[in-house]
C-alpha cells in the first residue's frame, strides 16, 4: 500500500473529529502481523505444575521497594524471599485490575467503527492478549501463595470514574503509562536468575506482547493530537499524570510488608525515604517522560505530579 499522506476525516466516539492517514493504518497492519508470528498461549507456555524453586525471589531484589534500606538490611533471607514474591504478586494483582480498565477502554474506543480496518483488528487483538494475560498472572498469583491484592476503595472508585470518562490520548496516555512502567522491570525480572521461573516465564510474554500495545498506544495518542490546542494538550497532559499518580501508589499493597512479618507502618515510611526506590522508578519512567515531552504532554502541573511519585 502506498504511504499516502492524504488524510481521511473520522468520528471518535467522544465526538471528537480526527485524521486518519494511510501511515496510521500500516502501524497497525504491522502490528497485526507482528501478532500472527510472535503471540503466546500463558496455557502451554508456562509449566503451571513445576514446583517453586525453593529460595529464589519473586522479583529482583533491586526492584522490591525496600531494598537498601535499613529494614532491607535486617530482614532474614526468608523474609525477603516472601517479600518479594508479595511484591510481585501485588504487582499483577494491579496489572489484572488495569487490565480490565484498560480493556474497557478501547472497547468504548473501537464502538461502531470500521470492523475491517486494520485498526479495529488490532484493538480487539490487544485486548484478547490482554484477557489472557490477566489469566496468566491470576495464576501466577495462586501458585504463589499471594492473594489478590486489591486497590483500596477510593482507588477502585478512581479507577471506576477514569474507565468511564477517558478519551483518546487521555485513555491511551493512561495505558501506554500503565504499560511502559512495567515493561522495564519485567525487562529486568525475566533476565533475573535467582528470580522464580513462573515470574521469568510471565514476564518474558508479557513483554513480547505489550511492546505491541505500546506502539499501538503511542501512535493512537499521536494521531489524536494532531492539530490539538495548548488547552486540550495541558488537560491531557495533567489527566495522564494523575492517572500515572493512581497507578504507581497502587502497585505495592500494604500487606505485602504484614505478609513478611514486617512492621507496616516502618516498611512505608523506609520505602517512601528510600533514594533507591526513587532511582529505579525514574529509570523505568525515563522512555515515558521522553515521549510525553515530544507530544506536548509534559507539562508544569504534570511534571509537579510525575516529581511527586518520582517518574522524573
Amino acid at each position: 500500500m502506498a504511504h499516502s499522506a492524504e488524510r481521511t476525516p473520522t468520528l471518535t466516539p467522544g465526538g471528537h473529529g480526527r485524521t486518519h492517514s494511510a501511515a496510521d493504518d500500516d502501524v497497525s497492519k504491522r502490528l497485526l502481523d507482528s501478532a500472527a508470528t510472535l503471540s503466546y498461549d500463558p496455557a502451554t507456555e508456562i509449566d503451571w505444575d513445576a514446583p517453586l524453586e525453593p529460595g529464589h525471589y519473586g522479583l529482583n531484589p533491586e526492584w522490591s521497594t525496600l531494598y537498601g534500606t535499613a529494614l532491607w538490611s535486617g530482614m532474614t533471607e526468608e523474609q525477603r524471599v516472601v517479600l518479594t514474591r508479595h511484591e510481585v504478586g501485588s504487582i499483577m494483582a494491579t496489572g489484572i485490575w488495569f487490565e480490565m480498565i484498560l480493556q474497557q477502554m478501547v472497547l468504548r474506543d473501537q464502538y461502531l467503527k470500521d470492523p475491517a480496518s486494520a485498526e479495529f483488528r488490532f484493538a480487539l487483538t490487544e485486548i484478547a492478549d490482554e484477557c489472557r494475560h490477566s489469566i496468566m498472572f491470576a495464576r501466577a498469583c495462586e501458585k504463589m501463595g499471594v492473594p489478590q491484592y486489591r486497590p483500596n476503595q477510593l482507588v477502585a472508585q478512581a479507577g471506576r470514574a477514569y474507565k468511564a470518562l477517558a478519551r483518546g490520548e487521555l485513555a491511551y496516555g493512561g495505558i501506554l503509562v500503565a504499560e511502559e512502567v512495567l515493561d522495564v522491570m519485567q525487562r529486568d525480572w525475566m533476565r533475573g536468575e535467582n528470580v522464580l521461573d513462573i515470574v521469568r516465564g510471565t514476564s518474558r510474554i508479557h513483554v513480547v506482547e505489550e511492546s505491541r500495545h505500546m506502539k499501538f498506544a503511542r501512535q493512537e495518542i499521536r494521531e489524536r493530537l494532531r492539530g490539538a490546542g495548548t488547552l486540550r494538550r495541558r488537560n491531557a497532559a495533567f489527566g495522564i499524570a494523575a492517572g500515572a499518580y493512581v497507578i504507581v501508589t497502587s502497585m505495592v499493597h500494604p500487606s505485602v510488608y504484614k505478609a513478611a512479618g514486617l512492621d507496616v507502618a516502618r516498611a512505608l515510611a523506609e520505602a517512601r525515604a528510600s533514594e533507591h526506590r526513587r532511582a529505579m522508578m525514574r529509570t523505568s519512567s525515563r522512555h515515558l517522560m521522553a515521549f510525553l515531552a515530544e507530544n506536548g504532554l509534559l507539562t508544569g502541573p504534570s511534571t509537579k505530579l510525575y516529581r511527586r511519585i518520582h517518574m522524573l
